[in-house]
This record gives structure tokens, C-alpha cells and sequence, in this order.
């Protein structure tokens, strides 16, 4: 049944520090993204804004997302929450971890506050009784969300059950590099499992990673200082060194062929719209699937 947006808005959270999240990062299971979100909004600012409203509008091939519904899953920053809900869509936010939650609720309140459009809550893309009591969506944005709950394949269809017919799926998955994404898997859980190992990680590695966009930037005959001050329009109004941090960290990790993806859902009715691929790197294929 689809529940109604024209409520007061809801923020279903809890204690941060008690909450099965904070376990699971003391256990080393866990990246902590949402401390890593909270750092990002210092750096938030109207334009980078500006850039994820129009990395929805490119993908989507859609100019506003007026009278739509609009559903952010593992809302992170909240920055794309923000962006649906500025082009116009009734929004609902949710994530698993709590410090996430918080920082969406906080975009609310700088920019939409007391809105009765934007609905926050903590939750699981894993539970099936939550996402039913969420209803369907015309539009379902999972950006490097599902590749990172430790059930990747159990979560790609889980989404696709909350699209409703003619909807769209917008998601993004980390490009299966075989064992170099097995590499990349057990430096982040090493960076995951305490103290010594994150220094560890950061100290061989966020130099390799500076050093690589330098390379790329001379290589394209672009000013380093210039595109480091850019990338935000390029990265869907993100920021390089949080990125950076995601990145190293980002535990769980699972990762998929672009083939994989698109059979997968074409076999669940959905047919595939827009593909951009990362040309064999290590970052996200984007893909936005329709229903039906």
C-alpha cells in the first residue's frame, strides 16, 4: 500500500552510539559513512547543489521531478534528497546509519524546514517489513548504496520491488576489476579494523590516490589546483577528499559487471535507459533501468 506524503514529516532514528550501526563500526564490520557525511556538509555550499540537481536531470533525461515521488535510498549526506526535493518531488529519505540520518534531517531543516514533503527516517534496504510499509516510487535513486550492506544481490531486489510501473531505477554499483577488486576489498576492511589500520591505509594510500588525480589532471591538460577546486562539477557536486575517504574505507564492498547489472533486472521487467560506465576504472557504472 502506498503510504501517503502529505503527512507531517517523520525522523524515525535513534541513539547513534546505541544503535546496531555503532557495533558493527567498533567490530570493524562498518565503515562509518555517516561521520564521514557529517564532515562533507562543511563543505556543502549552493553550488555543489546545483551540480547534483543536474546530475539528476542528465541521468533521468527529465527537466523537474514535479509531482513525482522520489525515494533516496541510504540518503547519506542527504545532498540528493535536497536536490529531488528542490526540482520539485515529494520526498522520502532513509538510511541505516544513524549519524546519515541525522545529517538529512539537517539539510531539512537549513533548506525545507517543518517541510511536509521530505520524510526522513532510519531504515534497512535488508528489511522486507520496513520497505513494504513504504509503498512504490516513480523514482528510486540508490547511488553507491547497495554495494556496500553486504548483500549486494538480496538489495538489488529489494529496490526493484519499490518502483511502480512505467518508474525508474537509478542506481550505481563499483565495477567488478576481479582481483583487483578483491585487493580493494581487504584494504578496506583492513582500514576498517581499527586505529592502526586506518592510519596504515591513509598513510600508503591517500598519497597514491593524490597522485593519480594529478596525473589525471596533467594528462588532460588540466590545472591540478583548478580541478581539485572543480571536481564537485564533475562528481555530481561531491567533494574529492571525502570521496577519497568513502573510498578507502567503504566496507562492506561488493562490486558487479556491467552485464550482470542489466540482466538482473531486465529478467525483473525492467528495461535499461541510460548506462554510463567508468571506462574499466575503479569507480561506479551508473545505470537508470525502467519499470515495465
Amino acid at each position: 500500500m502506498q503510504r501517503g506524503l502529505n503527512a507531517m514529516p517523520e525522523q524515525r532514528s535513534s541513539d547513534p552510539d546505541n544503535s546496531p550501526v555503532a557495533g558493527e563500526i567498533a567490530a570493524g564490520e562498518r565503515f562509518a559513512f555517516g561521520r564521514n557525511w557529517e564532515r562533507f556538509l562543511g563543505v556543502l555550499d549552493d553550488e555543489r547543489i546545483q551540480h547534483a540537481e543536474q546530475s539528476l536531470r542528465d541521468m533521468l533525461e527529465i527537466h523537474d521531478l514535479a509531482g513525482k515521488r522520489f525515494l533516496d535510498v541510504g540518503s547519506g549526506s542527504g545532498l540528493f534528497s535536497l536536490a529531488a526535493r528542490r526540482m520539485g518531488a515529494d520526498v522520502s529519505s532513509f538510511d541505516y546509519d544513524p549519524q546519515s540520518v541525522a545529517c538529512t534531517a539537517e539539510l531539512r531543516r537549513r533548506f525545507f524546514p517543518n517541510d511536509d514533503r521530505w520524510r526522513i527516517e532510519r531504515g534497512s534496504v535488508l528489511d522486507p517489513k520496513y520497505l513494504n510499509s513504504l509503498g512504490t516510487f516513480d523514482v528510486v535513486y540508490a547511488w553507491g548504496v547497495l554495494h556496500h550492506t553486504g548483500a549486494m544481490m538480496e538489495a538489488l531486489g529489494n529496490v526493484a520491488e519499490l518502483v511502480c510501473p512505467k518508474g525508474s531505477l537509478f542506481i550505481a554499483i563499483y565495477n567488478d576489476q576481479g582481483t583487483r577488486s578483491v585487493r580493494w576489498r581487504r584494504i578496506k576492511r583492513l582500514y576498517c579494523s581499527g586505529v592502526a589500520g586506518r592510519l596504515l591505509v591513509c598513510a600508503l594510500l591517500l598519497p597514491y590516490l593524490a597522485l593519480l588525480g594529478l596525473r589525471s589532471d596533467l594528462r588532460a591538460g588540466r590545472n591540478p589546483l583548478t580541478a581539485y577546486r572543480s571536481y564537485g562539477r564533475e562528481a555530481r557536486g561531491m567533494s574529492r577528499v571525502y570521496d577519497w575517504f568513502d573510498w578507502l574505507g567503504g566496507y562492506p564492498f561488493e562490486v558487479g559487471k556491467p552485464e550482470e547489472i542489466f540482466d538482473f533486472f531486465r529478467r525483473r521487467g525492467f528495461s535499461l535507459q541510460r548506462l554510463t560506465t567508468n571506462g574499466g576504472g575503479e569507480g561506479c557504472n551508473q545505470f537508470v533501468f525502467r519499470k515495465g
